[in-house]
């Protein structure tokens, strides 16, 4: 018995151990890969063993040619190209970038980015997200010779385990130093640019299929149908309380009795929150409606709250000039 639980504790010690570097790098790859070479120049091996066009790498906002202490911005996508074109696929990304210490980078705190684990030249991401970062690359303040980047993505299921599931790829581009264009090369040669790595078809011609149509189509007509809807109940269900209401004053006038009465000192605070209430709600409905901030629905309760609460002021007066009858007295 004591030798099968020694085993036990052995073998529940070696998956702990096994899966630390899984955990671990969801917070970011390391500098080298599980064949110890630099991660963001040779994947992220401790995924999967090679890399595949089913992960798709692009950059934009990318110079041909820098200028010196130029901040460029650069947004950098990592998806699966499987749910790039609409399918089911990968949601979670991650990257490990870096220009071999040329420039500087920075970003945002909101941005999940952090120095990169054993490189002070690199980021990754902190956290797997969506796979869309917006980072600041600062050229150097001299003039270097041709910077050379290399970045790392890969494309994850998010379940922690790395498998043939995650999918990542490679890409290295290059930005040329400043005076290595002639002016007369015209301008679209000096604006930023594209690089993409992944499945061409994604990229370049994806065209929707018949089936992802016909479902766009389907969720058009239910959207349509379920705001219709609503449009209708609230619409129906307003006007059968208003009709209610103008019914019970009618019958009131010509049948009584009245509103009962409510003595002085209870119709002032009644009257006086009643009308607060209106107030504030015509105030939000008005602005709503002419700044259009809030969604037509929304809109509509404020309108609707302002009315009924008007409505309950005047109530409010009616009960106050009512007659009390000796039941109210006693």
């Amino acid at each position: 018995m004591m030798v099968r639980s020694t085993k036990l504790v052995v073998a529940l010690c070696l998956v702990g151990l096994l899966a630390i570097p899984a955990f671990a790098n969801s917070g970011g790859p390391p500098y080298l890969n599980s064949d110890n070479q630099e991660t963001a120049k040779y994947g992220c091996t401790c995924h999967y063993s090679s890399p595949g066009d089913r992960a798709v790498v692009m950059v934009s906002g990318v110079p041909v040619m820098y200028e010196s202490d130029q901040s460029y911005e650069f947004v950098i996508t990592v998806a699966d190209s499987v749910t790039l074109a609409g399918a089911d696929g990968n949601t979670k990304a991650g990257f490990l970038l870096t220009d071999n210490g040329a420039g500087i980078f920075s970003w945002d705190d909101s941005q999940e980015i952090r120095e990169a684990d054993g490189d002070e030249y690199a980021i990754s991401h902190s956290e797997t997200g969506d796979g869309v970062w917006t980072i600041s690359w600062t050229a150097p303040s001299s003039d270097s010779d041709t910077i050379l980047f290399s970045i790392a993505g890969n494309s994850v299921n998010g379940d922690g385990i790395p498998n043939e599931y995650d999918y990542w790829n490679v890409l290295t581009f290059s930005i040329n130093p400043p005076g290595s264009i002639a002016a007369g090369d015209g301008d679209a040669t000096l604006q930023t640019r594209t690089i993409a790595v992944g499945d061409y078809q994604t990229l370049f011609v994806l065209e929707e299929s018949e089936s992802e149509k016909e479902k766009e189509r389907q969720k058009n007509i239910s959207d349509r149908v379920f705001e219709s809807g609503n449009l209708f109940y609230w619409t129906s269900l307003t006007a059968l309380i208003v009709g209610a209401v103008f019914q019970r004053e009618i019958l009131e006038r010509r049948h009584g009795p009245g509103p009962e009465y409510l003595a002085m000192e209870l119709a002032y605070p009644q009257g006086i929150r009643r009308g607060l209430v209106a107030a504030i709600a015509f105030f939000f409905a008005v602005d709503w409606s002419a700044n259009g901030s809030q969604h037509d629905f929304v809109i509509g309760c404020a309108w609707f709250i302002a009315a009924w609460a008007s409505y309950g002021v005047y109530r409010t007066v009616r009960s106050a000039k009512a007659e009390s009858t000796v039941h109210d007295v006693m």
